[in-house]
C-alpha cells in the first residue's frame, strides 16, 4: 500500500505510473474459487476470483483513462503448493494463465502479478526460481524503518 500510495501521488509521472493494486488472500478461499471451475450440475464454467481479477486488469488495457496505469494483482498469504503451482506459466515468459476451462488469459505489459508470503516452505524450486525476491527480516519491519 505504501509503494501504490507513492508511485500515485509522485510528481514524476513521465518516470512512474499511477497503480491499481487488486489484493486477494489465496488461503481465504479454494482453489476453485481462485481459478474456477466447472459446476457439478449444469457443468458451466464458473470464473474464479483470481482469474476474474486477472481478465479485468487485462480489459483495462482497452479503456483509455485506465491504460497508463500500472495493475498489480497482489496474494497477499501464504504461499500453498497446490495454487501456486497453477501459477508457474503465470511467471514464466509466456505471462498466461491457464484455466481448466481451456481459456488462456494473457497478461499486458501494464500488469503485475505480486506475492507477500511470510514464507516459501510449500514453494517448489521451479516456482521459487520464476520470482524475484525481496527479503524483510521481522526485526528490520519496526514503525521507524519503515517511515524513513
Amino acid at each position: 500500500k505504501v509503494l501504490e500510495y507513492g508511485m500515485c501521488n509522485v510528481q514524476d509521472k513521465e518516470r512512474f505510473q499511477d497503480v491499481l493494486c487488486f489484493s486477494l488472500n489465496p488461503k481465504s478461499i479454494t482453489i476453485d474459487q481462485i481459478y474456477g471451475n466447472f459446476d457439478p450440475v449444469s457443468r458451466e464454467w464458473v470464473e474464479g476470483i483470481g482469474a476474474s481479477l486477472v481478465r479485468r486488469c487485462a480489459q483495462m488495457d482497452s479503456d483509455p483513462d485506465l491504460k497508463e496505469k500500472r495493475k498489480w494483482i497482489l496474494f497477499d498469504g501464504p504461499v500453498d503448493a497446490i495454487w501456486i503451482e497453477n501459477m508457474n506459466t503465470v511467471m514464466d515468459d509466456n505471462k498466461k494463465l491457464c484455466l481448466n476451462s481451456g481459456e488462456i488469459i494473457k497478461l499486458t505489459g501494464s500488469m503485475t502479478m505480486m506475492f507477500e508470503p511470510e514464507d516459501l516452505q510449500a514453494a517448489s524450486p521451479a516456482t521459487v526460481s520464476r520470482n524475484g525476491m525481496v527479503l524483510m527480516e521481522p526485526h528490520m519491519l519496526t514503525w521507524p524503518s519503515i517511515m524513513l
